[in-house]
């Protein structure tokens, strides 16, 4: 069965799906062009982060950034190599964004990119109802980035 929980992002596991995580944003997009956190940066009081886990097997993570009182972001969705294609990434992000109505947001915001790299996560977000939305937060227009919105119903 595969738990998701709040985690530490410097466990050792996490650091590592961390680490690549960045190194294929890095791979995929200019620099200035990629937001994503380090393990340390995820650590920060305005961030909660979970992994998904199966029998202790790290499988996946992701976070959510607090923007505003009913404001949230989505950070470092991330599945790792094996998990890819077991939903992995559907449970996140319905536990996300179930969390950020229980912690009483009404709006989730994401940035991803537009390379080809990112088309699954663009699917993956479409299918749940993020529709693309203008640069939120401290974002600017850029080429390599799409940035998505749904509004979310506080429980």
């Amino acid at each position: 069965m595969i738990r998701i929980e709040p985690d530490d992002p410097a466990r050792p596991d996490v650091h590592q799906l961390l680490s690549e995580h960045l190194a294929d944003m890095f791979a995929t997009s200019p620099a200035e062009s990629v937001h994503a956190l380090d393990h340390s940066a995820l650590s920060h009081e305005s961030i909660t982060f979970w992994t998904a886990r199966e029998d202790g097997v790290l499988l996946g993570c992701g976070a959510l950034k607090k923007l505003s009182g009913g404001h949230a972001e989505i950070k470092s969705m991330r599945t790792t190599a094996s998990a890819r294609g077991r939903g992995v990434a559907t449970l996140m992000l319905e536990h996300i964004v179930a969390e950020a109505g229980r912690l009483g947001y009404e709006r989730v915001s994401l940035e991803t990119g537009t390379e080809e790299y990112f088309a699954p996560a663009r699917r993956l977000y479409s299918r749940h109802g993020f529709t693309e939305c203008p640069p939120f937060a401290d974002y600017t227009l850029d080429p390599n980035s799409v940035f998505m919105e749904l509004t979310v119903s506080p429980k």
